[in-house]
């Protein structure tokens, strides 16, 4: 039996739960618009063409806000095309995924979902092959009241009244040879640069994000955060993050540690946003958008390497790609990166888990079929659910265990917050051990423990392994049962975590 302790105090937090740290990703990419969200003549479908059953499980994770529409697909997309009759739009070959993009469902269709499903929208903008007056076109479509060419036209394509959207990426992965209209370091600050001025002038309310490095193993790392935002300084609010882990080779234990990655690679853009801050003599401090995230198999699923397969095949519209299929390992893993996410919620204020349906998705569906929760969603909705208020600053003492990439990692991973207008203290756990379970015991300081309110846990279900997954057969294979044993009283609790699992346990307190 492995141990762990941890102790929280009333008085020592990290700073207010940012609700945009609960977001996801909405990408023109293989099945996430086309039979995911949107899909015409499905039994669930409304007039609209909006997929209710998917729309029902959207709002059940708990999504505050989503990015759209991409990723490497916006790189390359021209957004007039989605706006205006249907039967008048374009019919284009998207070189990002080497698909056949209708462009049936775009900016006005995406606003109308949104507000169906009560989130924010993210937009970004083509930063690839377009440029400046790109840019402030989009804002004066989307924002400007009226009376303008752009305003004037959303209006007669369907919406009088201004889309009002906030939060505007400047671009995405812009150091990634991958992508369309590839840049430097130089060429990109610039570019940005320039084009949020021209984009504020539009209207001067919005935030904007700049892109930061693909991800931490790009040669570009670090270097391309300090030159891009020695340009965009004082033009921009975030620097975006993006990374991806999976099992390699068996590497299980490596993989379930991936969340020391993520907590060096936020502390490492912080480091560099502020050293150049401090070299700028600037006031405001940059935050951070870690703005995609997951586990992606990339490589040794399905496919030797799905990447290179997707510009393989002939050119159709939305095929099934990187349709990952999330087990219990997986599970426990986006848990511990969302703790990451939260530990840092004083310096990262929007997350964008990617994506939303069928495309490496906590959300799975099927044309003309159901749609379910893959087991990557309980983590998630119990965490946008109950993580309000402070985020509570812990000290862990735990037990530990070695691995090849990252070394003696602690076998239980564990965030909290404190929501003092209702009296509740949060706390999540994993447990990284594989064969072991957890004794886990909470010094509460400051709290007086009246009664366990919630006590859950996802685990191996019985007859499984920690590959078990959730399907259209087992929609509920993987998911969350109680948590048996929990004991809070005072300024103490106790509970022990099963191997290999992720739980929640919500306290009603009182200050002592």
């Amino acid at each position: 039996m492995s141990r762990a302790r941890i102790t929280l105090d009333r008085d020592f937090t990290v700073g207010e739960v940012p609700r945009r740290l609960f977001g996801s990703f909405v990408e023109h990419m293989g099945r996430c618009v086309y039979t995911g969200i949107y899909e015409p003549g499905h039994p669930e479908a409304d007039e609209k063409g909006f997929r209710q059953d998917v729309l029902k499980l959207v709002k059940e994770l708990g999504a505050t806000v989503i990015r759209y529409p991409g990723g490497n697909f916006v790189s390359g997309y021209n957004w007039e095309d989605g706006i205006g009759p249907r039967e008048d739009r374009p019919r284009r070959l998207d070189g990002a995924w080497h698909t056949v993009e209708t462009n049936a469902f775009g900016l006005h269709e995406f606003v109308d979902w949104s507000r169906q499903a009560g989130t924010e929208i993210m937009e970004a903008i083509n930063l690839g092959t377009k440029g400046v007056d790109a840019a402030r076109q989009i804002v004066e479509y989307a924002n400007h009241p009226g009376g303008s060419y752009w305003s004037d036209l959303r209006a007669r394509n369907g919406h009088k009244d201004p889309f009002d959207i906030k939060l505007w990426c400047l671009g995405n992965e812009m150091d990634g040879p991958w992508q369309i209209g590839h840049k430097t370091a130089e060429e990109y600050g610039r570019l940005a640069q320039e084009a949020a001025k021209a984009m504020r002038f539009v209207d001067p309310t919005i935030e904007l994000v700049a892109c930061g490095s693909s991800n931490s193993g790009m040669p570009t790392f670090g270097a391309w955060e300090q030159t891009v935002l020695t340009h965009t300084y004082d033009e921009v609010d975030y620097v975006s993050l993006h990374a991806y882990y999976q099992e390699h080779d068996g590497d299980v234990g490596s993989f379930l540690a991936s969340a020391v990655d993520t907590d060096y690679f936020i502390e490492s853009v912080v480091a560099t946003a502020d050293a150049v801050r401090a070299k700028g003599k600037h006031k405001k401090h940059i935050n951070l958008s870690f703005d995609e995230w997951n586990v992606w198999y990339q490589r040794g699923r399905d496919t030797e390497d799905q990447l290179s397969n997707i510009v393989k095949g002939p050119w159709v519209e939305h095929p099934r790609v990187i349709e990952d299929k999330y087990n219990v390992t997986d599970a426990v893993v986006v848990g511990t990166l969302l703790n990451s996410l939260l530990r840092h919620g004083d310096r990262v204020k929007i997350a964008n888990q990617a994506q939303l349906v069928n495309v490496i998705a906590p959300i799975f569906s099927e044309a003309n079929g159901p749609a379910w929760k893959q087991s990557i969603f309980h983590p998630f909705a119990r965490m946008a659910e109950l993580a309000k208020g402070q985020i509570l600053q812990l000290s862990v003492n735990s037990d530990k265990y070695s691995n090849a990439r990252f070394g003696d990692t602690d076998l239980v991973d564990v965030s909290a917050t404190w929501n003092e207008e209702t009296g509740r203290v949060a706390l999540f756990f994993a447990n990284r051990g594989l064969e072991e379970a957890a004794d886990v015991e909470a010094a509460l300081h400051g709290f007086d423990a009246r009664q366990v309110l919630r006590a859950e846990v996802l685990e191996i279900p019985d007859g499984g392994d920690r590959f078990t997954i959730n399907s259209q057969s087992q929609p509920d294979r993987v998911g969350l049962t109680p948590l048996e044993g929990v004991k809070a009283s005072g300024s103490e609790l106790r509970l022990t975590l099963p191997a290999l699992s992720w739980a929640v346990v919500e306290l009603e307190v009182a200050k002592a």
